[in-house]
């Protein structure tokens, strides 16, 4: 995990993050360009796994059991689990990182692509330095926990994309073949002009232990997605998964969020809060209702969106189904199954697909930029209790710092 670095605040407006718009040039030559290109079909991608606790884990066996990546280096915070990694995937002692300088070191180690799977205020410093090193990214969702972390990060994936490097946002959803098909079906006027988008995330809180001297207790296990200057928020870091479908069903950005949020879990010692009601409203009138808990109550997971239409309805859920009810004519879709392992495997099969078939206009960038910053909008004005404009969340460009203090280099 790296230090955060201090930037200057810029003025910035809504259409420069509308979908659609185009990536600005960059005529910066990447470092390691010629390691980049000699990653071909003809060898196996060195990977680097950032991050190796439980779904960083999950990520490095299907890298090992895919057949085109060969496990190269592991990197954690933690020695103990970064040990642990290594010797599970068979990587050598001197390629296995620890403390905040383990992205530095992995970088420098001779992979060919990185794969970001830490708690996502670290994600700026760690995308920077792969890009800037001319390596490929593979980066877990969200893409920051603030709005300058966001902007960071699509900065460098525009750079990456210059520089023909692939970056991939791994977003489940977006791959599933009935989430594609029911998307497009709507897009197409199987429900007509749509009135209104409704999202629901719903699952229980992680544990929230008191604090500690240092931020170390709280870099494992989850619990930083309680603390909203390491996880973003439960909104920012959960309710993503169903507010990334309602845009993705809308082809736009909202011009404005309003709403309430609070603390509901017991004993609570981070600063998130985890019951949410927010309503977003669009340029062109449109409107989305979403709502989430994320209370230890045996209330079931669900990560859901609904378009409603003016001739019928898209349902899509996250663990059951998608499909169109309408009044001339439906469509029956299908179940949904196992889509948060199967999903992450279709993303690493893409991303291999894209690094040996040079394919570099890592169209996942943008709408995952926008999903993040949207939830940052709904994060801000749901705690401020207020209506607040993207335009004016823009503006402000506010910094939510880590206390790294005490933490080991």
């Amino acid at each position: 995990m790296a230090r955060t670095k201090n930037q200057s605040k810029r003025r910035l407006r809504r259409r420069d993050f509308l979908i659609g718009a185009g990536a600005a040039a960059f005529s910066i030559t990447a470092a390691r360009h010629g390691v980049v290109l000699a990653a071909a079909a003809n060898r196996r991608i060195k990977a680097g796994v950032i991050g190796v606790g439980q779904r960083g884990t999950m990520i490095t066996d299907m890298l090992a059991k895919h057949g085109g990546y060969e496990v190269w280096a592991v990197a954690d915070y933690f020695a103990p689990v970064a040990r642990a990694a290594g010797e599970r995937f068979g990587v050598p002692e001197a390629r296995r990182f620890s403390g905040l300088s383990a992205c530095d070191k992995l970088v420098a180690s001779g992979v060919d692509a990185v794969f970001l799977e830490t708690p996502p205020y670290c994600f700026p410093d760690h995308v920077d330095a792969a890009v800037n090193a001319g390596l490929h990214v593979y980066i877990a969702k969200p893409l920051g926990c603030d709005v300058p972390g966001c902007l960071r990060i699509r900065d460098a994936a525009r750079k990456a994309t210059t520089n023909r490097q692939v970056f991939l946002c791994d977003f489940q959803t977006r791959t599933d073949p009935f989430f594609i098909e029911g998307v497009q079906r709507v897009r197409n006027g199987a429900i007509g002009p749509i009135a209104m988008l409704g999202s629901e995330y719903n699952d229980e809180s992680f544990n929230d232990p008191p604090k500690t001297a240092t931020i170390e207790s709280r870099l494992q296990q989850l619990i930083w997605v309680n603390d909203e200057a390491l996880g973003g928020s439960y909104l920012v870091n959960a309710g993503i998964h169903a507010i990334d479908v309602a845009l993705w069903i809308a082809g736009q950005m909202p011009v404005s969020a309003m709403g309430a949020s609070r603390i509901g879990r017991a004993d609570p010692h981070g600063d998130s809060h985890d019951v949410y009601s927010v309503t977003y409203e669009f340029a062109d009138g449109l409107i989305l209702n979403h709502r989430g808990e994320h209370l230890k109550n045996r209330f079931e997971f669900r990560s859901d969106c609904f378009a409603q239409g003016r001739d019928g309805y898209l349902e899509t859920g996250y663990t059951t189904q998608v499909r169109i009810l309408g009044n001339r004519a439906g469509w029956r879709g299908g179940d949904v199954v196992d889509l948060y392992p199967s999903g992450a495997r279709r993303n690493i099969d893409t991303f291999h697909k894209c690094v040996t078939d040079g394919l570099y206009d890592n169209p996942t960038v943008e709408p995952s930029v926008n999903a993040t910053l949207a939830t940052i909008l709904g994060r801000e004005a749901a705690r401020r209790r207020t209506r607040l404009a993207l335009d004016e969340l823009l503006r402000e460009n506010r910094r939510l710092e880590a206390d790294l203090t005490g933490l080991r280099a």
